[in-house]
């Protein structure tokens, strides 16, 4: 580990060097190339930083402990104690960071939720989601657009795709895939017995042209009239487009625009994104024969967290954690909670498997 701390420093330090250079400073792509760099860089810097002031003051206790008088020995000993548990934060803090980087933790998401077992109810649960999720985004400056939906009369939703943009969006969101299970008593529930229903979620990298390319010969592509709310021109125009990839038989479909032209450039923004998880999901399969290390990854098939509305309680049943604020879960405020442990206990298994 200390051999890759020194590389990253001297990294860094070559980094501010090249930007300090004439040629660099007067050509705008490069200065911004190695400024990203530097800025890539620099929180493990820092946290190097940190790691190394705390050795130093290490050693300069150990010199008070074997050269002080008593009073003075007794301080640096209780500083002493201190400076050893930093240090070993800082350790843990470092090999974490030493972690290799998922290249699409800094990307868009495609958000798709699909309403499961449970009828209505499923579909009002799914609607439930899709609000927490937008709020969280809102709370996080993230900008959401819907690419399609499909609710019902009572205000569910049996399905819905969405995007969101937002600098690490992915990162923060990549372990919500699966099943969501809801325990309520239904509105639709004269009896007010409790029943159980899901909804299941994906979330997907938002794909780039160069990730995947899609050949036209492989698309069908229909068009149709919108349906839903909109005036006059949503069931009169052909503004509706279904894009199917016939190789792989995925449909993709928008309708959120009045334009065609949007609604097929929102449509093959989702295609791209699906092909490049399947593609992703075929690597991951042949890297990985044994079905554990797919265990808590995001299989879709995966019932992940319950919401139990009588006891106020969210569960993720991944990593045993229970959260009494299924309210403020819902209103997406304290999802990061759930978010943050959830990135730990993954970051711990990669640590284990390195």
């Amino acid at each position: 580990m200390l051999e890759k701390l020194l590389t990253i420093e001297q990294k860094y330090d070559e980094i501010n060097a090249t930007l300090m250079d004439p040629e660099v400073l007067s050509n705008n792509l490069e200065y911004q190339k190695h400024s990203k760099e530097r800025s890539d860089l620099r929180p493990i810097y820092e946290k190097i930083q940190d790691y190394k002031k705390v050795v130093s003051e290490i050693g300069d206790a150990e010199d008070m402990i074997k050269s002080g008088d008593g009073e003075l020995r007794d301080l640096a000993r209780e500083e002493l104690e201190e400076l050893k548990k930093r240090k070993t934060a800082l350790e843990d803090e470092l090999k974490f960071m030493l972690l290799p980087k998922d290249p699409r933790d800094d990307r868009n998401v495609i958000l798709e939720i699909r309403g499961g077992t449970g009828g209505e109810e499923a579909a009002l649960f799914a609607a439930s989601l899709f609000r927490m999720y937008s709020k969280y985004a809102e709370g996080r400056r993230w900008k959401i657009e819907v690419i399609d939906s499909n609710p019902t009369g009572l205000g569910g939703l049996k399905e819905i795709v969405a995007s969101i943009i937002g600098k690490g969006a992915y990162n923060r969101l990549k372990y919500e895939s699966g099943v969501h299970r809801v325990q309520r008593v239904p509105a639709t529930e004269a009896s007010g017995r409790i029943h159980t229903s899901a909804a299941t979620v994906a979330v997907l990298p938002e794909a780039q042209e160069v990730d995947i390319k899609v050949e036209e010969k492989d698309l069908r592509i229909d068009t149709f009239c919108a349906s839903g709310p909109g005036g006059q021109g949503v069931n009169t125009t052909y503004s509706a487009v279904r894009i199917t990839h016939v190789p792989t038989n995925t449909v993709v479909q928008c309708q959120d625009e009045r334009s065609q032209i949007k609604n097929r450039e929102k449509a093959m923004k989702v295609l791209r994104s699906r092909l490049y998880e399947l593609e992703i999901e075929k690597k991951d399969k042949e890297r990985a024969q044994d079905r554990k290390s797919q265990v808590g990854t995001g299989d879709r098939s995966e019932r992940i967290r319950t919401y139990n509305y009588p006891q106020n309680r969210v569960t993720d049943h991944r990593i045993g954690l229970t959260l009494h604020k299924l309210e403020q879960v819902l209103e997406g405020a304290a999802l990061d909670e759930m978010i943050d442990s959830l990135n730990t206990h993954f970051q711990a298994e990669k640590l284990k498997e390195l």
